[in-house]
């Protein structure tokens, strides 16, 4: 099962050794149970209304307008930020600069883990971000940290993720922000 963490200090094992798989397509994963995207939608706007310090890591998928979901997510994102009383923060370039960096040219990349660790992020959601930096990103902030991981806007989803909500689009983070503005008055917090 995956727990909140730290649940290891090191990458192994990572979800999928413990036997949790993403969810099939139209489904959610919390945890490491399969259910239905509005039941998860519901945990994860609990989880970055009642934690520390929620935070939305963007990636360039939503981040670059080289489409017009592109450009509609990037919008409401903006407004689930508001919602969800949030910070953003962009990571807009995350590409390895190989063989060498120039510090002076190069500005360095953001990794979530470190500015977790650094800024005591206790809940964040992942959008926008390329599966392969988001896939290891998430093990490390599982194995290392105590922050409620969400992600969206996956195609396959995120089995180290505390929440992972397949293929969202446009439709599901409108409907994501609805159900995040009536658990924020079930909460007693709007």
């Amino acid at each position: 099962m995956a727990k909140l963490g730290p649940a290891h200090y090191s990458p192994y094992p990572v979800a999928v050794y413990e036997g949790v798989l993403n969810p099939p397509q139209g489904k959610a994963l919390l945890f490491d149970k399969v259910v239905d995207k509005e039941t998860a939608m519901r945990e994860a706007a609990k989880a970055m209304l009642t934690r520390e310090n929620p935070t939305i890591f963007v990636g360039p998928l939503v981040l670059y307008a080289w489409n017009e979901d592109a450009e509609k997510k990037a919008k409401l994102v903006k407004e689930m930020a508001e919602v969800l009383n949030a910070r953003i923060i962009p990571m807009y370039d995350y590409r390895p600069k190989y063989p060498k960096v120039d510090p002076e040219v190069e500005i360095n990349p953001n990794h979530p883990n470190l500015t977790i660790w650094q800024n005591n992020i206790k809940a964040c959601i992942f959008i926008g971000v390329h599966d392969h930096y988001a896939s290891v990103a998430l093990k490390i902030i599982r194995c290392e940290t105590d922050c409620f991981t969400i992600s969206l806007d996956t195609p396959s989803g995120h089995e180290d993720a505390m929440i992972t909500i397949r293929s969202t689009d446009v439709e599901d983070l409108e409907k994501f922000i609805e159900i995040a503005k009536e658990v924020k008055k079930e909460l007693g917090l709007a």
